[in-house]
């Protein structure tokens, strides 16, 4: 059986993925409520037992407010690095810690994370081996480190981080301030820089692109899309994103 990646959320609003592979899961980041992210599985055909555990790429709400109850209500652990985790209050929950560029096993999965570049205290992506299949998410990232574009070249399915569009954030409703930041190396990346890592890694090898984390304000799908499209040559309907909030996918080989 081949690898399933569920994109439950991802942006601003709240972000979620689940990885499964044969009858387990795991689900990386969870930025919105138990509520939702379970009406959300069970649009997608998911059941919250196959879940084994919980990972965390970095403690900005919008990736760990729902991390806690939710680890709690399914009885499973959070996995993260120590720096992440007290970075943020989950409440009362099993907590097992992973080091940086160190492999792990969970839910039959091989599991590495990988550093990225971002204002928070020890960010990181995810690289899952399942079978003969690998899942990059990287997202939350100014630019791709080392690691990180290795294993975009690497993945069979990456789910990778196209936030803004360039125009849209310098003419958008902003501060200066949080327009620098996400523009600089411990930001985001924008649809061209992301377009850039993508045709980089460019190989003969097949691969799944989902792009990832647009911002609601500086960014549009179908901009995402034709931007990506344009710079790779990638056919725009090979390319995927959600559409709306509450929207999801299901993206296998």
């Amino acid at each position: 059986m081949s690898v399933e990646v569920h994109v439950l959320a991802s942006g601003s609003d709240g972000n979620c993925t689940v990885v499964k592979y044969e009858d387990r899961a795991v689900m990386i980041d969870e930025g919105i409520s138990f509520k939702a992210i379970k009406e959300r599985m069970d649009v997608n055909g998911l059941d919250p037992s196959c879940i084994d555990a919980i990972l965390v790429t970095h403690e900005h709400s919008d990736h760990v407010s729902g991390v806690g109850a939710t680890a709690r209500k399914l009885g499973i652990p959070l996995m993260c690095n120590e720096n992440t985790f007290r970075s943020f209050d989950p409440g009362n929950v099993d907590y097992r810690p992973i080091r940086m560029m160190n492999s792990f096993q969970v839910a039959g999965m091989e599991i590495i994370s990988l550093p990225t570049s971002h204002n928070a205290a020890e960010p990181c992506s995810y690289l899952l081996q399942a079978g003969d299949e690998k899942v990059l998410i990287a997202t939350d990232t100014g630019k791709l480190t080392f690691p990180v574009e290795h294993a975009l070249k690497e993945a069979d399915i990456a789910v990778i981080e196209s936030n803004y569009d360039k125009h849209m954030l310098d003419y958008g409703p902003y501060p200066p301030s949080l327009k620098r930041l996400i523009d600089s190396d411990m930001g985001h990346m924008c649809n061209v820089a992301t377009a850039n890592a993508i045709k980089r890694t460019m190989t003969d090898h097949k691969r799944k692109i989902f792009l990832a984390h647009l911002s609601r304000h500086n960014n549009e799908p179908d901009i995402a899309r034709e931007t990506v499209s344009n710079i790779t040559g990638i056919r725009r309907m090979e390319l995927d994103c959600l559409e709306f909030k509450g929207d999801t996918r299901i993206i296998r080989m």
